[in-house]
Order: C-alpha cells, then structure tokens, then sequence
C-alpha cells in the first residue's frame, strides 16, 4: 500500500487539489469532460458501426453524418473568445455557454435515434426527413460537444491557481480517456442484443446523463459577480484581438506546428487495424489490442511529460522529440510489412501513440504559456480547433489516399511488381513522416528561441496540460 501511494503521488495531477479548490470540486468539474468522452464515443464509434452494420445505412453516408460535427471546430476560437468577455445577468463568463452547450447536445441526441431508424427503411418515401433530421442531429452534437469543452476546460483554467493548472487540467484530460472507455465497454454491453428500442433507451440515456453530468460539474464552480453583471465591460472585436494573440509569430507557428503534427499521427486513425489484418494477417483479437497498445504508449508518454515539465522542461524540445519519434514508429509500421513482423509492428503501434502524447503535451504547454497573456478562452479554442479540424481531415484523407492507391496497384497501374496490398498503407504512412518532419522544421526556430529566453529567465513550472 506504501508503494501504491508513492506512486500515485508522482502522477501529474495527483497533487492537483489546492485549499481553494479542492481535489473532489476538481473531480466534480471533470464531469463535464466524462459526457464529452461519452458522446464522441456514440458519435465515432458506437452509432458509426450501428448505423452501416445493422441498419444497413449507406457508408457515404454515415461518413458525411459523423464528420458534420468538423463544421464547428473551427470555431472554437470564436467560442473562447466569446465567453472571455461574456456579459451575464450573474457575472458568469464560462457557465452560460456549458449550460448552451449541454441543450444543443441534448437536443441532438433526442432526435438522433428517431432520424437514424427512419434512414434504416429504403423503401420510406419519407426518408429525406430522416436525412434531414440526422443531419440536423449530428450538427447540434457537434456544436454542443465543442462548445462545451471549450468554456469547461476555460473554467478549469480560471479556477487553478497557476502552479496546479497543469495538473488539474491533466485530470480533466484523464477523466475524458475514462468516460471514452467506461462508455464503450457500457454501450457495447447494452447494444449486444440489438434492437430498435435498445438503440432509441441507450441514445436518449445519453442525451439524459450528459445533462445530469454537466449540471453537477457546473454547480457552483463560477461564482456569482454582481459587479461584472452590471459593469459595461466592452467586447473588442475577434480579428482585433486574434491579431494580437498571433503577434509576434508564436502562436501562428504553433498552431501550424498542431496542424501538421496532429495530421501527422491522424492519418493512420482508421488504418492500423486493417494493415494488420490484410497486411500481416492478424485476427481480430490481436487487431483489437492494438487500441490499447497506442493508448498505453500516450499514457507513458504523458506520465513522462508530467515529470520533464514540473522539472523545467522545454515544451518546444518536448514536441520536437514527440514529432521524432513519430517518424521512427512509421518506419517501423511500414518495415513490419517487409519483413513480415507483428512484434515489430506493435512496438511501432506503441510508438506512434508515445509520439502522440508527447507531441500533445509539448505544444499544449507551450499554448498554455502563450495564454498567460491573456485571452485563456481564446487560446484554447485555437488550439482545440486546429487540433480538430487536423483531425478529421486527415483521418477522412488516409482512408481516401488508401483506398486510391491501393485500387490503383491491384489495376496493374503501377506495373506487376507494384500489386501488393499494403501499398496503399505505405503511401499514407510515408506522407505522415513527412508532415511531421514538417512540423519539426516549423517547430526548430520556436525552439531555438525559447532556449534563449530561457537562458535569459528562470524557467516556467508546468506539467501535463490542457487536452480539448
């Protein structure tokens, strides 16, 4: 039990709570990332597979449905902007747009299941409105989802002190990887005799706890300021002040540096486990582990950065070092095909998800001291929405490039020496060591600059930092 307890204590965030926010008010707020964690799971994963495997909806469609939620990532700078400088009859800043957020997810899901089974019957001359309505659905998630973690991870920022920031949000990150597993395993169990009625309890069940869960984490967390409600406290425009936080070349350089970087590990989101299997002949068991095996490489690499950043580390070195690793672990995938290894493709599996993590960290850090400016919302939103918008773009690109490629090679395009399967994976995973030697290249100059500073300066404490 001694040993137990001296190593929880070496966890970022396991010295978290403070007198004036202790570590069960921390754990109440991380609610609300527990219902994020639990509506990406129904939208990317969950509904994703229901939607092609028993209800036979068409996957061009399913894949428009699932990526209308990348419509609002891009504004989650506008998001944090805004509730910077939110005028409420209470003096809340962060609150009213949770509770705006909540509603909008709410709604979503309460139609989602309605809309989803009508799209489920070819024969309906009324499906259109199924369309409509999904549509409709997957937009309204969407925007609650983003608007959400914006204002709460805001919130979580405006109350930590800024020694326990970092840890507090790391906390927060953690109980979103919590709420994405506990809700996998949860709506895998309850959907395994499928039914119509199961998927409409299970999707409003959702709709039902995500309100609950975001009530109780917003609860008297922003206190009430009578004197910000009555103050006319103006709000500058948003190009004015997203030209002051891109000044000086920081910030657009990191947030080019989340692009690339973020594109640069996405690509493979949805192709690890079919180059497994088509590749080097896995079953699907061992194909399964190896979300566990990139999950376990991210949580090591986040318990590693936690310990380098309390300690004064480099957040630009640390990205740097994730980016670096990122091109090893793809070389490794790409050589496990030639030489027809598992052992060396998981160990690249692994890798990919410690690059991950570190790449992750060290520019949240570095965003985070980027904030210490100003502008915290607005700060978080850009990140949150290049990182997204990265994201997504890239999964739905890999998938393409993929599938090009590979169509291309079994039609003899590329002459007979050139048919072979995994083709089409090596093509993706040789453009994202690519971007992210991009991303290295952009990364050098603030890392060099940083190190100056540093030589000048006492050097910032963080650890484990924001994740939207």
């Amino acid at each position: 039990m001694n040993r137990l307890t001296k190593y929880l204590a070496t966890l970022p965030f396991a010295d978290a709570g403070t007198t004036e926010l202790p570590l069960r008010r921390i754990l109440r707020l991380s609610l609300f990332q527990i219902s994020i964690g639990m509506a990406m799971v129904l939208l990317y994963g969950t509904l994703n597979r229901v939607m092609v495997v028993e209800l036979g909806v068409s996957a061009w469609f399913v894949s428009l449905m699932v990526a209308l939620p990348l419509v609002f990532a891009p504004l989650r700078a506008l998001i944090g902007h805004r509730s910077d400088y939110h005028h409420s009859a209470f003096g809340w800043r962060r609150v009213p747009y949770i509770a705006l957020g909540s509603m909008l997810q709410y709604g979503g899901f309460a139609i989602m299941p309605y809309s989803i089974l009508i799209l489920s019957d070819e024969t309906n001359n009324l499906i259109f409105v199924g369309q409509f309505f999904a549509g409709i659905s997957f937009l309204m998630v969407g925007a609650g989802l983003h608007t959400v973690q914006t204002a709460g991870l805001a919130l979580a920022t405006d109350l930590a002190p800024r020694e326990k920031r970092p840890r507090v949000v790391a906390l927060l990150y953690s109980m979103l990887l919590l709420g994405m597993v506990g809700s996998a395993l949860l709506f895998g169990h309850l959907l395994e005799d499928f039914s119509h009625k199961k998927l409409v309890e299970v999707v409003h069940a959702a709709a039902l706890a995500t309100i609950i869960m975001n009530l109780i984490a917003a609860w008297k967390q922003e206190s009430i300021d009578l004197k910000r409600a009555v103050a006319k406290i103006p709000r500058p425009p948003f190009r004015e002040t997203w030209n002051e936080f891109l000044r000086g070349g920081y910030a657009s350089r990191l947030l080019i540096v989340v692009g690339l970087g973020t594109a640069g590990f996405s690509m493979q989101e949805i192709l690890l486990e079919p180059y497994g299997a088509q590749v080097l002949g896995l079953t699907v068991a061992q194909t399964t582990s190896l979300t566990a095996i990139l999950a376990g490489g991210t949580f090591i690499a986040f318990a590693l950065s936690g310990y380098v950043l309390t300690r004064g580390g480099n957040a630009y070195q640390l990205a740097s070092v994730g980016a670096l690793v990122g091109v090893f672990a793809f070389l490794l995938v790409i050589l496990a095909a030639t030489v027809e290894s598992a052992l060396v493709f998981r160990g690249g599996t692994a890798l990919i998800g410690f690059g991950t993590g570190l790449l992750a960290v060290g520019t949240l850090t570095a965003a985070m001291e980027l904030a210490e400016r100003g502008h915290v919302g607005l700060a978080l939103g850009a990140w949150g929405a290049v990182q997204a918008t990265a994201q997504g773009v890239a999964i739905a690109l890999g998938g393409a490039l993929r599938d090009l490629v590979s169509g291309m090679a079994a039609n003899g395009v590329f002459g007979p020496e050139w048919t072979s399967p995994s083709l089409g994976y090596r093509v993706v995973y040789s453009i994202e060591i690519l971007l992210l030697l991009a991303a290295l290249v952009v990364l050098i100059p603030l890392l060099l600059r940083r190190q100056r500073e540093a030589a000048s300066s006492a050097p910032s404490q963080f650890g484990l930092d924001q994740m939207p």
